[in-house]
């Protein structure tokens, strides 16, 4: 399923949420070498975060920063295009009514503390790893997390796949997203824990477990309960 919108306006800008996006874009665009030459490869094992490195290894580039901060720096990095663009679109469609009910100092909070604990999760799975962790998806998990909590019954237009066709269906968040991080567990203990293909599976089920915490303790309530008697 490829969600496209959903049914919860915003009540205010999500400014927050459109910082995350254009530091996003403004790094990989800006900043970042490409990741098929040489000088991105470097730079990503400079900002990436590789796990052996992080647990006392010795790095294979020094890191211009404390290794403990690529942590956040790893966030802000992707592998390509498609990548960053798969990221943003999700950020972009969740990210504005999470902020909406938490405000915006707690959503940053959130997003980072959600993007934290994602990568301390795939640490975990593969302590040994020399394979750098890049990309915002560990926190935007979170942000998925906190939305299902949130918006279970909204209703989100999608595209689903029927046979050899695509079909526009409006579909419960419960489902989109129940069935996103079922794909998550099936891969992560189907594939190695590096993830199939490159992609951190454990990373993305610690930051959806994470943003399901954080969202009962950072929500502001009385906000929230405005908009639970409608949704």
């Amino acid at each position: 399923m490829i969600p496209l919108r959903d049914n919860i306006p915003s009540r205010r800008t999500p400014l927050v949420t459109y910082a995350l996006i254009g530091a996003n874009v403004f790094v990989y665009f800006l900043l970042q070498p490409s990741s098929e030459t040489r000088a991105g490869l470097y730079f990503t094992f400079q900002w990436g975060l590789v796990p052996a490195d992080l647990l006392g290894g010795v790095p294979r580039v020094p890191h211009p920063v404390p290794v403990t901060w690529t942590v956040i720096t790893s966030m802000f990095l992707h592998g390509g295009f498609l990548h960053i663009l798969g990221n943003m679109w999700y950020l972009w469609l969740f990210g504005d009514n999470v902020e909406d009910v938490m405000g915006r100092a707690r959503f940053l909070v959130f997003y980072l503390l959600s993007g934290v604990t994602a990568a301390a999760a795939q640490v975990a799975m593969d302590p040994t790893s020399r394979v750098p962790m890049v990309g915002a998806s560990g926190a935007i998990s979170g942000v998925l997390g906190g939305y299902l909590l949130l918006y279970p019954r909204a209703r989100i237009l999608a595209l689903v796949p029927l046979g050899f066709f695509m079909q526009l269906m409006e579909v419960p968040a419960v489902v989109v997203l129940g069935f996103w991080i079922f794909v998550q567990f099936f891969n992560a203990f189907l594939m190695p824990a590096h993830g199939g293909g490159g992609v951190a599976f454990f990373a993305h089920i610690g930051g959806f477990l994470a943003g399901m915490a954080l969202v009962h303790i950072l929500r502001v309530r009385e906000r929230y309960r405005s908009w639970g008697k409608d949704w």
